[in-house]
């Protein structure tokens, strides 16, 4: 009985733990972003509108409201053909690490 308990409990934290994993497009853009306004944020340097719906997302994976995000954070987001931000990854130290090199690629 005692076997079975912790057998269920182990499988339940592993259920847990795989939930909290999250998936970057690959072709996700890298970039430094800070929030200036409603859904106004710069990226780079370069304003850009977040798109309706747009979802930012912390390093816990939890959505936060634009006005939430730290000013200079490092982000893995994309873009719609209109240019408009469309999801938004607050990367963790580990994660801007192994992201590959910043390559300048315009906001739109």
């Amino acid at each position: 009985m005692t076997r079975a308990l912790i057998a269920a409990a182990l499988l339940g934290a592993a259920v847990l733990a795989h939930a909290q994993l999250r998936t970057i497009p690959a072709d996700a853009r890298r970039g430094q972003i800070t929030h200036l306004q409603e859904m106004i944020v710069s990226i780079d340097g370069k304003t850009a509108r977040l798109a309706a719906g747009a979802q930012i997302r912390d390093a816990a994976n939890r959505v936060v409201v634009p006005a939430a995000v730290p000013p200079g954070s490092v982000v893995k987001y994309t873009v719609n053909p209109a240019g408009e931000v469309t999801a938004v990854w607050i990367l963790t130290p580990q994660e801007a690490w192994r992201a590959p090199a910043f390559r300048p690629e315009p906001v739109q």
